[in-house]
């Protein structure tokens, strides 16, 4: 069991952030920084709300090249906002129907930027601007002589890199995601319907310290399982069965993502041998992972052995990948795939994530979550064994 981290940051992690970011706009020429999603406004001001999940109301946040980030948001933030680190807010009654808050964020950035700059925007993979199509469009209309460049590369190499603050909250709910997987075989047994089992795991997860258990996935089915994303049905467990649940809980904003697989009973060989095939992979990945490797590095490493006939780089089973980043988000870049080349950096959270087709159409997906070091990696969650558990 971890020790409890304190929540929240002081002023000088929000500081050090916005200062990583206005440093990257000196590099490019970036006069200004526009976020209208939740993971960047959370991750640079410490604005956190479950209020994200209303999609009414527009949020806005602009960094300019020096000083604190300005919030351009609905009035009913205020309070919260105003106790995080922002130098300036904005307000407006929203929703509105003619003008909900554009207006009002054109000329923020104009205030930034003056008549002509540029202004930087995410763009690219797994980002988002969450702000009506029409007025995106009526707000570049505003931003007339102001050029719109893509940010997504900068921002995401600085979330990457994750602080020991932000590091000590994910080991934290690592642990307590732990203690709820390491007590599954005290409580689950044949018979047992798997929508009741997805209750009891989040009820016992929460009981040990979670804040939610926002991401619950998984499958049982006779020798194995199909479907890793689909949500539970009252089919009983039975002898034989192939028990897999992969948990994002949060603690603090804060992800965990993980999984564990169990036999109900007596299993069959092929699902033994795809669960010590995953171990294996995991083990490579976890041996060569250091500064310097690549995604696509430890993609091949755990392809050679998930699938040893198969031409190097292929691109894997279906499942698309072998691992994520892992942080704010229950995924993040990169991804541990054919293509992707980021450099691994220390300080990075990652999870090692293989999985194996047997039987022609079982799916076995094993994962861990792993600190990289300067020395190598960590990891942050208790090793699942070689051999496939079984629940008696």
């Amino acid at each position: 069991m971890t020790a409890t981290p304190q929540r929240g940051f002081p002023e000088e992690e929000f500081a050090s952030r916005c200062a990583a970011a206005q440093a990257a706009m000196a590099r490019r020429g970036v006069d200004a920084m526009l976020f209208a999603s939740e993971p960047e406004i959370r991750y640079f001001t410490g604005f956190m709300t479950p209020f994200w999940q209303s999609p009414t109301r527009p949020w806005f946040l602009v960094l300019p090249l020096m000083g604190q980030p300005i919030a351009i948001i609905p009035t009913i933030g205020v309070p919260l906002m105003s106790e995080c680190y922002v130098g300036k807010v904005v307000r407006w009654a929203s929703p509105a129907p003619e003008d909900d808050g554009i207006s009002l964020l054109a000329g923020q950035i104009r205030e930034a930027i003056g008549p002509s700059g540029t202004l930087g925007v995410m763009m690219g993979r797994e980002t988002s601007l969450r702000a009506p199509l029409a007025d995106v469009m009526a707000l570049r209309a505003m931003l007339d002589g102001i050029s719109w460049t893509d940010i997504t590369g900068d921002i995401q190499s600085i979330r990457m890199v994750k602080s020991p603050r932000e590091i000590e909250k994910i080991r934290h709910v690592c642990s307590l995601a732990d203690d709820a997987f390491a007590a599954v075989p005290d409580w689950v047994q044949a018979g047992l319907p798997l929508d009741q089992l997805f209750r009891e795991f989040k009820r016992d997860a929460l009981q040990r310290g979670v804040d939610d258990v926002s991401y619950l996935v998984g499958s049982a089915g006779a020798g194995g399982y199909r479907d890793i994303i689909a949500p539970p049905n009252d089919r009983p467990l039975a002898n034989g069965d192939i028990l897999m649940l992969d948990t994002g809980c949060v603690w603090d904003g804060y992800f965990c993502d993980f999984d564990r697989n169990f036999a109900i009973g007596t299993p069959n060989e092929t699902a033994k041998l795809a669960h010590s095939r995953l171990y294996d992979a995991t083990e490579a990945a976890l041996i060569a992972l250091r500064p310097g490797i690549t995604p696509q590095d430890l993609f091949v490493i755990m392809d050679q052995i998930l699938r040893p006939n198969s031409t190097p780089g292929s691109g894997g089973d279906d499942v698309g990948r072998y691992g994520h980043g892992l942080g704010i988000q229950l995924t993040e870049p990169p991804s541990h795939t054919a293509w992707d080349e980021t450099e691994v950096s220390a300080g990075m959270v990652l999870t090692i994530e293989p999985s194996v087709i047997y039987d022609d159409d079982r799916l076995m997906v094993a994962e861990e979550n792993v600190l990289v070091t300067a020395d190598g990696a960590e990891l942050l969650t208790r090793r699942a064994p070689r051999d496939l558990p079984i629940i008696s």
